[in-house]
């Protein structure tokens, strides 16, 4: 007796060519909007930016070529570009990795990703415009960056572009292929932790160095030209292994960032940085995991919140981190670009104490929170200033021989402007959008709006310019 084995019906349905075509029309018909009109508002936004981008160009070069600038040594300088080079690529591959980083809207979750569509073939528009304007605009960027440096010679800004493009390229492709595991791989979080390291061990070397009375030498060969080469097949590679594997990105891997990049938008356009910050805090305190709990030590209200604080603080390890980022980079500054260490001493003391506020923003914006707490919303809050205002004084007092030997009358107003900043940053009430407006000669301005986005930023403006008066 034999048997025959029966194969599965072939799946009959449109092509991913016509489901597009289809939600074309459906958008039309929601949108009607002509093409004159996305044209021009394209054309608006390349302008603006363009624009916006040569003067911050222009005014860095610019900067870089005073006599404040260049009495330093090129090599401290050099390397300071490199480390923060190398320590923003890999923030830019986690916020790859975080958004996906290829993504589906609500609508193709629903009716498209869950159907027996190619997938393959769905995915693979959207892969190659993400592929293609990361890769471009990195190029972009480095090329900007190269010349904003001071470098005139064409080779130069050539390799600098090709720069650019490979590790544009390496990401995004190393990024897909990440995304279409089923499991995370281990590789996946080694760059956005491996890089940052490896920049702030230069940076270490290069501030250590400048107090030794010595300097990292300038490699006789542009660094970009090696990145740039021994990328190349590497950007080949990663893309073509990434287009192979577009059919196992299930719909689990491409609704996760959806929600990231929903929650950014929503940020940006109303103007609410605490729709982004509400969701990375709760997808941090889920990577925590399970935690050994440990009873509090007797006493009063106060303490009680300081432990608590305390713990919280101990827990979430990345304010730590970005604390000591600060740290350093403030050092990294003095050493490469000292005409600006005033200013960027009172901002970075700003964001580090920012960075340990969040206790003090938790009970701030949740008034269930204070009830179940208990006792006044002063005293909550000032209990959950203490922690802040410690860590703004030993990084005040840490970075201190950055800018001057002894401190100065002035010391004795920034330091409380800063914990000050930070306290009406993190104490913010939520966002009111019927405030009133006023009839400039540009447009209409929301004073109300401006003011409220504006808390602690405001008084860190103040504390700048009291710091360049000050001289």
């Amino acid at each position: 007796m034999t048997s025959t084995r029966i194969s599965p019906p072939p799946v009959v349905g449109p092509t991913p060519r016509r489901l597009r075509a289809r939600l074309r029309q459906a958008r039309r018909r929601h949108h009607p909007g002509s093409l004159g009109e996305v044209l021009t508002d394209a054309y608006v936004v390349v302008l603006f930016v363009a624009l916006y981008g040569w003067f911050a160009v222009a005014a860095i070069r610019d900067h870089l070529v005073t006599p404040q600038v260049t009495r330093t040594e090129p090599g401290d300088r050099y390397w300071i570009a490199v480390a923060a080079v190398t320590a923003g690529a890999g923030l830019a591959w986690w916020g790859l990795r975080l958004i996906g980083p290829l993504l589906v809207t609500p609508a193709t979750q629903t009716w498209l990703v869950s159907s027996p569509v190619d997938r393959r073939a769905w995915l693979l528009p959207r892969f190659l415009g993400l592929a293609g304007g990361i890769t471009v605009g990195a190029g972009l960027l480095a090329f900007a960056a190269a010349f904003a440096g001071g470098a005139d010679h064409p080779a130069d800004l050539g390799w600098a572009a090709l720069a650019g493009v490979t590790c544009g390229a390496t990401a995004t492709g190393w990024a897909v292929v990440a995304q279409s595991a089923r499991a995370t791989p281990r590789w996946a979080g080694l760059p956005a932790v491996g890089l940052p390291v490896v920049a702030a061990t230069i940076a270490v070397l290069v501030v250590l160095g400048h107090a030794a009375g010595w300097s990292l030498p300038v490699p006789p060969v542009p660094l970009t030209a090696v990145v740039g080469l021994a990328l190349l097949p590497v950007a080949v590679a990663s893309t073509v292994r990434a287009h192979r594997r577009l059919g196992r990105v299930d719909r689990a891997a491409l609704t996760t960032g959806a929600q990231f990049a929903n929650a950014a938008t929503t940020a940006a356009v109303l103007l609410d940085p605490s729709l982004l910050a509400a969701l990375v805090e709760g997808r941090r305190w889920r990577s925590v995991g399970l935690v050994r709990g440990r009873r509090f030590r007797a006493g009063g209200r106060w303490p009680v919140l300081l432990q608590a604080e305390v713990r919280r603080l101990s827990r979430r390890r990345g304010a730590l981190v970005g604390w000591a980022g600060a740290l350093l980079t403030m050092y990294a500054v003095a050493v490469a670009l000292p005409s600006i260490a005033g200013p960027a001493h009172v901002v970075l003391a700003y964001l580090a104490t920012g960075r340990l506020t969040g206790g003090l923003r938790a009970v701030s914006r949740s008034p269930g929170l204070r009830r179940s707490l208990g006792g006044t919303d002063a005293v909550l809050r000032l209990a959950h200033l203490v922690v802040p205002a410690v860590g703004a004084v030993l990084w005040y007092v840490a970075t201190l021989p950055a800018l001057r030997p002894v401190p100065v009358p002035l010391d004795a107003v920034l330091l409380p402007g800063v914990v000050a900043a930070a306290f009406w940053a993190g104490t913010r009430p939520p966002m009111r959008y019927g405030g009133a407006m006023v009839n400039t000669p540009f447009a209409m301005v929301p004073v109300d709006l401006v003011r409220q986005v504006s808390r602690g930023p405001d008084l860190v403006a103040v504390l700048v310019v009291v710091q360049l008066l000050w001289g």
